[in-house]
């Protein structure tokens, strides 16, 4: 089979981000070409191609703006994609999908800047507590706790809040953790006592952020898998965020951000992400539940 579990699982991400799945028929040329130079993770060409979009105006050039944001984090230069990330922001985007992807990309990078040293970006994560979007301040939260008590304290009321509302039970379970990093007593206190000895709700049918990705291989004329691979996004999540940071770099250089990718599963809910039919009839499903 030519398309790899890797291709699979990178197209995946790519046509899950918004802003990247449009008719490829009504793209134009200069569109097309930046789209594949970013697939095929040739960054730095691609970052050439998105500015090229976005300097012709229309109705891409807002779009291309957060993709060359997008190229800059691929290429492994945080400090540049905040920035770019910011320029995006600031133009105030109509796109509100890639707005929200924009704001959580820059929490994520002004974390990674933090722990490199860099605490003026910390302020980035302290003003997303209070974005208008709930899963960016839940975003904000989780990613400030990660840097520890002396600076998490500020997340504890959205993570005590999560407690009570969230329909997540993997979410509910990475709130408390993360109280426990920064604040035990709040998560043992008046605060977030009722919330934590009360079972999350079941989500409404259809509504629910999925917990699950699966990835079917069928081989020619079967229609039995051949291969099953059933993979929790929560520990997908937690493998990923503990790898170190020379193979997060790797992740980073393949379009994967290893702060963010299991994140953005999640909110997809259930979706039949892609499915690649081999040369030779064999078929590879991936799909989140």
């Amino acid at each position: 089979m030519r398309v790899s579990i890797r291709a699979a699982v990178a197209l995946a991400a790519l046509l899950a981000a918004p802003g990247a799945g449009a008719d490829p028929a009504a793209d134009s040329e200069q569109l097309r070409s930046a789209k594949a130079l970013f697939f095929d993770g040739r960054y730095a060409e691609a970052r050439g191609a998105w500015e090229a979009v976005r300097a012709a105006g229309g109705p891409d050039a807002e779009a291309a703006a957060y993709w060359v944001a997008r190229c800059s984090e691929g290429l492994g230069e945080p400090a540049r994609a905040l920035n770019e990330y910011g320029l995006f922001l600031e133009r105030a985007p109509r796109n509100r999908a890639l707005a929200g992807e924009a704001r959580t990309a820059r929490l994520s990078l002004a974390a990674r800047l933090y722990r490199q040293g860099q605490s003026q970006h910390l302020s980035i994560l302290t003003t997303g507590l209070t974005d208008e979007s709930a899963s960016v301040r839940t975003f904000a939260a989780l990613q400030l706790a990660g840097l520890g008590p002396g600076v998490g304290k500020p997340a504890v009321p959205v993570l005590c809040s999560l407690l009570s509302s969230e329909k997540d039970p993997d979410l509910v379970d990475r709130a408390k953790l993360a109280l426990l990093k920064v604040d035990p007593q709040a998560l043992a206190g008046e605060r977030c006592r009722a919330a934590a000895s009360t079972p999350a709700p079941v989500a409404a049918a259809g509504k629910a952020p999925a917990t699950w990705i699966r990835v079917r291989i069928y081989e020619a004329g079967q229609k039995d898998p051949h291969v099953s691979i059933n993979l929790p996004l929560a520990l997908g999540d937690l493998i990923f965020k503990s790898l170190p940071e020379d193979a997060r770099q790797e992740l980073r250089k393949k379009g994967l951000d290893a702060d963010t990718f299991w994140e953005r599963l999640r909110r997809l809910g259930p979706t039949e992400l892609i499915q690649v039919q081999g040369d030779d009839g064999e078929r590879i499903e991936i799909r989140t539940e």
